[in-house]
């Protein structure tokens, strides 16, 4: 996705406008790895359910096979969310617009009313849904937390921070309500501005889980401070 989310910045500075084909590739491509997010989150909360309320079942129930039939599931869900918007375009567009170039924009490429009333209606059936299920696991971990094993409390601290991951995830569903609001303040920075919306939309809920994680590592957070705070006098000193 950072790939995609880089290539597709770059070439709108350079380009600016695609031929609406290969757009269509490059946004399905980058659709589907978006929503597979929350429902990681989803699914790795269930996971520090299990493991926190069934500890005895965990080993068997998380299971490689289990976890890559999840992950299949995960994408194949995430690929039905573009999927029918680019098979209803090539069923209804005139060869002519493929042809076209647009600015590589989803609205701009997936042009039916109906697909974007899709689009809303998806939305907001994964976010219940994704809620429901962290809710839910939530609260079961924090009754078990009460026991005040470390373990639990830790389980209950990494479902608090994927809630958090899902609320920066929703802020793609006021992309264009902000886009729309600044460039009506500022209309010269339209580039700048949808640029910095996208890293925060876009990026930064996906950098919080390996920043977080990495940090709670001791090995990683010994090294980090070794090569954050380098200090040659120190080195010289001990030496």
């Amino acid at each position: 996705m950072l790939i995609m989310f880089t290539l597709l910045q770059v070439l709108s500075y350079i380009i600016f406008t695609f031929h609406v084909s290969f757009c269509i590739i490059l946004r399905v491509i980058a659709v589907i790895p978006s929503f597979n997010t929350p429902m990681t989150l989803a699914v790795m909360a269930v996971e520090c359910y299990v493991a926190i309320c069934f500890p005895l079942q965990h080993s068997q129930i998380c299971t490689v096979k289990n976890i890559t039939v999840v992950i299949t599931v995960i994408w194949g869900l995430s690929s039905l969310t573009i999927l029918p918007d680019l098979f209803t375009t090539l069923a209804t567009e005139s060869r002519d617009f493929f042809h076209s170039r647009v600015f590589c924009l989803r609205e701009t490429v997936f042009r039916l009313p109906e697909l974007e009333k899709k689009k809303t209606i998806s939305n907001i059936v994964f976010l219940v849904i994704v809620w429901l299920t962290l809710v839910y696991t939530y609260f079961r971990i924090l009754f078990a937390a009460q026991a005040a094993a470390a373990n639990a409390r830790k389980a209950r601290n990494t479902v608090l921070l994927h809630g958090f991951q899902l609320l920066l995830c929703m802020l793609n569903y006021v992309y264009d309500l902000l886009l729309n609001g600044l460039t009506s303040l500022f209309p010269k920075g339209v580039l700048t501005i949808r640029y910095t919306i996208s890293v925060f939309v876009h990026i930064l809920p996906r950098l919080v889980s390996p920043l977080v994680y990495g940090i709670r590592d001791k090995a990683f957070r010994r090294y980090l401070r070794k090569y954050l705070f380098y200090s040659p006098k120190a080195n010289v000193n001990k030496s």
